[in-house]
């Protein structure tokens, strides 16, 4: 009796105990993963549309597209884009006190941009600062649109940030529209 109370604990433990998987070596020609479901995919009506809509902001956790690139440190972000991509509606949100968005567009050959940024917060401190054009010069600052004449062909930087001569709220959501 004795040796059969202790054999019942061994063959719960046995019985619980996790199949072998072989592990997968260098020599399996193919893994395959799966995506989580949780991934979204652009609504193809979207992709229709003449305006892409470019959109980081963690409310909205859109869908990046067409290697719209995103890099943030020390409180500034760095968006790339190319301009076969324009027109575009870019989304993005500043979270702490001072940051600093820094849009390139790369391969730009019209004469001129014009571009807009728009919020529905009334008392947001925000404007285009400077645009550095592909001959390297800066120009600026700026209010919430610009129309800027661009001699060249190459990069162009919009740098968006709070504007030092106001005051008002540095933290929100805002778009970029830039045609």
């Amino acid at each position: 009796m004795k040796k059969s109370l202790l054999l019942i604990p061994l063959i719960i433990i046995s019985c619980k105990k996790e199949a072998n998987v072989p592990a997968v070596s260098d020599k399996d020609s193919a893994v395959v993963t799966e995506m989580p479901d949780s991934v979204m995919k652009p609504d193809s009506a979207a992709l229709r549309k003449k305006d892409s809509i470019i959109n980081n902001a963690p409310a909205t956790k859109e869908v990046l597209r067409k290697g719209v690139m995103r890099d943030e440190k020390d409180g500034q972000i760095i968006r790339t884009a190319d301009a076969s991509q324009l027109p575009f509606t870019l989304g993005e949100e500043f979270t702490k006190e001072g940051q600093e968005l820094v849009l390139k567009i790369t391969n730009y050959e019209k004469p001129s941009i014009k571009a807009a940024i728009t919020t529905k917060q009334k008392d947001f401190n925000i404007r285009f600062n400077q645009i550095k054009l592909p001959n390297g010069d800066y120009d600026g600052p700026f209010g919430r649109e610009i129309t800027h004449e661009v001699s060249g062909k190459g990069e162009v930087w919009l740098i968006i940030g709070k504007s030092n001569m106001a005051s008002g709220n540095t933290k929100g959501n805002f778009t970029v529209s830039i045609d």
